[in-house]
This record gives C-alpha cells, sequence and structure tokens, in this order.
C-alpha cells in the first residue's frame, strides 16, 4: 500500500498511472457494447471472436515499430499522444457498418493501444529508475480500475444513451480532458540510452528455465483476455440476463478484485512468496469458474470476482520471479515471459469463439477451468524449481 499513497499524493506519479486507468476505461467501455455489435452485424461466436482478435493483432502488429516512434516523437510524448488517438480510435468499431471494417477498426485500436502500452510502462520505469521508487504494480492496479470504472459508469450511462457512439464519444471527451490536466508532469520524459547490439542477443539455452513461467503466464494472459472480451456476452446468452446495464456486472465485479488484488498484492507474497501466491490465485481462479458455471446470475457475478482477486496477483508474481532467473538479466526474462504471456492474450478470445462456435460458450468457459487447473498442477510441482 505504500506505493498507493505515494501515486495518491505525487502527482508526478498519478499522473502517468492515470494513463494505465484511461486505457482501461475505454476498454470497459467497449465491452459493454460487444453482445450489441455482434447482434447489430448477426454475426456468429467465432466472428466476434476473430473480430477481437484482430484487435491484439494490431498491437502484435505495432509492437517492433514502437521503439521507433518513441525515439524519435519521445517517449513522454508517444504516452499522451498515444492515449488521445487510442481513446478518438474506439468510436470506430462502435460506428463500422459491416463486418470487415469492424475488424479493420479493431485493428487500428489495438495498434494504438500498442503504442500507449509500450510507452507508458516505459515512463514508469523510467521514473523509478529515476526517482529510486517503485510503483509499477500499483500502476497495473490503477489499470484494472479504470476498466472497473469504465464498466461500472457505462452500465449507468448505457440507459442514458440510446446510440452507443454518444456514449463512447462522452468517455472518449472525459479521458482526453483528464490527460490533458495531467500530461505535463511526464510529457518531457526521455527513454535511456538502449543496451549495445551484443548485449542485445539473447542465446535460445538461457530461456530454457523461463519455459514454466512462460507457460503460466500464457494461460493467465489467456484467462484476463478471455474473461474481458466474453463476460459480458456469457451473461447474456447463458446466464440469459435481460438488461444491458447488468450484461456488464461481471466483468466490473472482475475488474475492481483485480485492482484490489493488486494493490495488495505485494504486502501479501512478502509473507507467503512469490510460489506460493502464484498457486494461491490459480486455485482461486479455478474455483471462481466453478461458481461462473453454475449459470445464476449472483454465482456467475460472484464467480468473475473471484476469478479477478485470483488471477490478479499472478503476472506480477511471474515477472518478479523470472527477474531473478540466474545467468540472465532481468529485463531479458521478463520480456521473454511477458512476451509468451501476451501470445496467450491474443489466443485466448479468438479461441474460445470457435469452442462456443463449435459447441456452446458454457463449453468454453469449462475450458477456461481446465485450463486454469492445469496451471495449478503446474504451479505446485514445477514452479518452486
Amino acid at each position: 500500500m505504500k506505493s498507493l499513497k505515494l501515486i495518491l499524493t505525487n502527482k508526478r506519479y498519478f499522473s502517468i498511472v492515470w494513463v494505465f486507468s484511461s486505457l482501461n476505461i475505454m476498454i470497459g467501455t467497449w465491452v459493454l457494447y460487444i453482445p450489441q455489435v455482434k447482434e447489430k452485424l448477426q454475426l456468429d461466436d467465432a466472428q466476434i471472436g476473430f473480430a477481437l482478435f484482430c484487435l491484439a493483432l494490431g498491437l502484435l502488429f505495432f509492437i517492433p515499430i514502437v521503439p521507433i516512434i518513441t525515439n524519435k516523437v519521445g517517449l513522454g510524448r508517444s504516452t499522451f499522444f498515444g492515449i488521445c488517438i487510442f481513446s478518438i480510435a474506439f468510436i470506430g468499431p462502435l460506428i463500422a457498418p459491416s463486418y470487415t471494417l469492424l475488424c479493420v477498426a479493431l485493428f487500428i485500436v489495438g495498434v494504438f493501444s500498442g503504442l500507449t502500452d509500450i510507452a507508458m510502462n516505459t515512463v514508469v520505469s523510467e521514473i523509478e529508475r529515476k526517482d529510486n521508487v517503485n510503483f509499477m504494480s500499483a500502476a497495473h492496479g490503477f489499470f484494472s480500475l479504470g476498466g472497473a470504472i469504465g464498466a461500472l459508469i457505462g452500465s449507468i450511462l448505457i440507459g442514458v444513451f440510446k446510440v452507443p457512439f454518444y456514449h463512447v464519444l462522452t468517455m472518449t471527451i472525459f479521458v482526453i480532458v483528464t490527460n490533458i490536466l495531467l500530461y505535463k508532469q511526464y510529457f518531457k520524459i526521455e527513454e535511456a540510452q538502449q543496451e549495445s547490439e551484443e548485449n542485445v542477443k539473447l542465446p535460445l539455452r538461457k530461456l530454457k528455465p523461463l519455459f514454466i513461467l512462460g507457460f503460466l503466464a500464457m494461460v493467465i494472459m489467456g484467462n484476463e483476455g478471455a474473461i474481458e472480451h466474453w463476460s459480458s456476452i456469457y451473461l447474456t446468452e447463458v446466464v440469459n440476463v435481460n438488461s444491458e446495464s447488468l450484461a456488464g456486472i461481471g466483468f466490473t465485479l472482475f475488474s475492481i478484485m483485480m485492482t484490489v488484488g493488486r494493490f495488495f498484492g505485494d504486502g501479501i507474497s512478502a509473507k507467503i512468496g512469490s510460489a506460493r501466491i502464484v498457486i494461491l490465485g490459480c486455485v482461486l481462479a479455478s474455483v471462481g469458474y466453478l461458481f461462473v458455471l453454475l449459470e445464476g446470475l449472483i454465482s456467475s457475478v460472484i464467480g468473475f470476482g473471484i476469478i479477478g482477486l485470483g488471477l490478479s496477483v499472478i503476472i506480477p508474481e511471474l515477472l518478479r520471479i523470472a527477474g531473478t532467473a540466474e545467468k540472465i538479466s532481468a529485463s531479458k526474462s521478463i520480456s521473454f515471459v511477458s512476451g509468451v504471456g501476451f501470445l496467450g492474450f491474443l489466443l485466448g478470445p479468438i479461441i474460445l469463439g470457435y469452442i462456443s462456435d463449435s459447441f456452446n460458450l458454457k463449453m468454453s468457459f469449462v475450458f477456461l477451468l481446465c485450463l486454469t487447473s492445469s496451471a495449478v498442477i503446474v504451479s505446485a510441482f514445477k514452479l518452486k524449481k
């Protein structure tokens, strides 16, 4: 909680973590309208799964280009312009008149999501290094908080705005205005000089100890992406929630519990250790899926909350373990684990779409339960080694 106090009492730190929140405010708003977009364009689960995959594909496509942009434009500037353009880009998927244009619009969103995500994380790293502080985990807590804010406010505004465009436009203006009020605190921050080419090379043999961590990261981030994009559809189609306002409540509680877990995770980890907290998180997430599969509104919403609490601490702890790997620098090991994890984030939504299309949406969540249970077994028997 020390990092949270640091953020809330210093505008320099709050300004950049608000970018984290802003990013997920827009995502949380979009998630509410996925069922409506699906119905408007008459898409099946496989099609909406591929459309969501296009967002992640845009992010993945743009990642290699981001360092070039941040070096030329500036790290702080890239962060500010990235979040502004990202917010505006989210209008596209809501007004797309065809499936093809929906995929293109989501791809563009993914491009600016990649720019903003990498730039803002690097800004935090630079501030941590220069100020000798540690608030990266709390910054990701504010990302989760942003998702809760977007979904919670959206659940209210979705009944006020009959046209989705006006709702998203309102949130876009809110995000841009708030960031304009704060951006000067990080706008001129530049990236530290990169390592030489000799140090960048990384033999594959040195990555072998990280494969277990990579597998777990893939599973957990696959879960995060799946819940983010499919929870509202699950409540609509499986639980048979008729109200659009209630469709987003599962993701709202998921995001809230993710936030709580990330704010308190560091303290718990210090007491029981990284390996145990990862095992505990996987167990909690598995229990949460059992509640979700009961198909009742209350049980499903509680289940999403338990899943959020369980998943919240795992990725930060996996990266922490990776940073202590022998014979490999922390930056290289963390990049490998987070990169493999992002592959899971890419594949999660689209795999769920195809499973749902072949069987049904409930079977997709059974698949997530099995996947998470496998993470319990792997982490229990392999992680401590």
